[in-house]
């Protein structure tokens, strides 16, 4: 018996963090909506500023829980600048946490405030944030056929015009890469081969789409493309078998002790402008990362594995950075639900935040 709630107190290290940063969603969203309102009659760049801040506050939050609580080291590789940069963000992609891991750099330069997504469509029905993430510059986009070009260059232009500082993240691979669902690997393989492109082994073959419309239409207004390749150590099963990455909530029961990131930061001049010759590019730049990831899972001197070539630094996040946020959000929320109206108003906000904003996204992308 004692042992069953050691293990259930184990499983349960998720619940606080999930309950507070979903709790915390209407408070923000609120906020946000108070602001959006203000802001109506005042110049565009100083809702996109504030709205930035905001979001640095809720993601700082979030940071606070996937580094400082779950106590995993953060490894760096590579070249990332200090200073903030209006960047692409190309990465490999295998599990949920991959999204956390691009706040996780952007922190590192003052940038978290400035991270918009490309997301599959499917997402922009989250509740509350999947409106949010549009309206914060994210940009929602369907596979293959269904892929609509025009509107990505029409979202991508409107954030230019309004200034609006870009740390956007791309997953190329358009999927996880997922060693328990062979067969999405297996295709991946025999389509590169088809095309007569390398075979990529930790890695899925990238769709140049989203990567090339990104850069086509934002290349005057770029300063670098981040190559980033990740890895999480642990993932590897006892026969030496690269095994399925964690999930947000392994990751929160600190089932993951460190998380290696490589960084290549790569100039707009060294990258093809032609879509053809941009798709052959980016197949080279994840048979890069191929070759990292083989090395860190296969590598056949044991002392190589788990990590990346090269000069590495184990990068603390301070508390400084983190803590306030979450005492800041989860003060405000805790006020709201002391009292009856507070807690009315919170529920009407899940309820009908979601309502709206579901009915925004599917008029408007």
């Amino acid at each position: 018996m004692l042992l069953s709630l050691v293990l259930h107190t184990y499983s349960m290290r998720y619940v606080l963090p999930a309950a507070v940063m979903m709790g915390t969603a209407p408070t923000y969203v609120l906020a946000w909506g108070a602001w959006r309102l203000l802001s109506a009659v005042l110049p565009a760049r100083f809702y996109r500023e504030v709205d930035d801040r905001l979001y640095t506050i809720y993601q700082s939050m979030v940071l606070f829980f996937f580094e400082n609580y779950t106590g995993v080291q953060v490894i760096i590789y590579g070249d990332l600048p200090k200073n903030k940069e209006n960047v692409i963000y190309l990465s490999n992609h295998q599990c949920t946490v991959d999204w956390i891991i691009a706040d996780m750099l952007a922190i590192r330069q003052n940038a978290l405030g400035h991270v918009r997504y490309v997301l599959k469509d499917g997402l922009k029905w989250l509740p509350l944030y999947g409106w949010y993430f549009s309206q914060h510059g994210g940009v929602y986009v369907k596979r293959s056929a269904n892929f609509n070009e025009k509107e990505m260059r029409q979202k991508l232009r409107a954030q230019m015009k309004a200034e609006t500082p870009m740390y956007l993240v791309i997953f190329p691979e358009g999927t996880r890469y997922n060693p328990e669902i062979p067969k999405v690997i297996a295709d991946s393989q025999s389509f590169a081969e088809k095309e007569g492109l390398a075979v990529l082994k930790h890695v899925l073959t990238p769709r140049v789409k989203a990567t090339h419309v990104a850069i086509d239409t934002m290349k005057d207004y770029l300063d670098a493309v981040y190559d980033v390749t990740v890895a999480y150590e642990g993932t590897v099963d006892h026969k030496g078998q690269r095994k399925l990455a964690p999930s947000m909530t392994e990751f929160l029961c600190k089932e993951c002790p460190r998380v290696h990131i490589f960084i290549d930061r790569i100039e707009l001049k060294d990258i093809p402008e032609e879509q053809m010759y941009m798709r052959r590019w980016l197949h080279e730049r994840f048979e890069i990362k191929d070759k990292l990831l083989i090395e860190f899972y296969d590598a056949k001197d044991s002392k190589r594995r788990n990590k990346f070539p090269g000069k590495s630094v184990h990068s603390k996040l301070s508390l400084k950075k983190t803590l306030p946020s979450l005492l800041f959000l989860g003060g405000l929320t805790a006020s709201m639900l002391l009292t009856e109206s507070g807690r009315k108003l919170y529920v009407k906000t899940w309820i009908y935040g979601t309502l709206i904003g579901c009915l925004w996204v599917s008029i408007k992308p």
